[in-house]
């Protein structure tokens, strides 16, 4: 069966709420890195770059990332940039609850 995206931006005075950034995917309820990063105010690179770097912090029930397939539904579902207009050339982490906690642990921002 092929995995499910959902997603609602809905915002409440221009900041979007943290309920509305939460997908399904592969039946686990995640966020995307690039909202997970806006949220706690870094880059995407920066959040992503920590990942990597503490790669022992993250199993695969903390993080993954996500498949090409679940990648182009995501940006044909929300009109994201495309590749060969400057946009993500990797397929984005997908961060569970624990793996968001983690990642604010390793960021070591405001």
């Amino acid at each position: 069966m092929a995995p499910r995206a959902q997603r609602n931006r809905s915002t409440v005075a221009g900041t979007p709420r943290v309920e509305s950034l939460i997908l399904v995917i592969r039946g686990q309820r995640v966020m995307i890195d690039a909202d997970l990063a806006a949220l706690y105010g870094v880059p995407t690179k920066r959040l992503n770059e920590q990942v990597r770097r503490n790669a022992e912090r993250f199993p695969p029930d903390f993080c993954f990332r996500l498949s090409a397939a679940e990648s182009a539904r995501l940006r044909s579902q929300f009109a994201t940039s495309n590749t060969g207009r400057g946009g993500r050339r990797s397929a984005p982490f997908a961060f569970t609850e624990h793996g968001a906690i983690m990642a604010a642990n390793v960021l070591n921002s405001p």
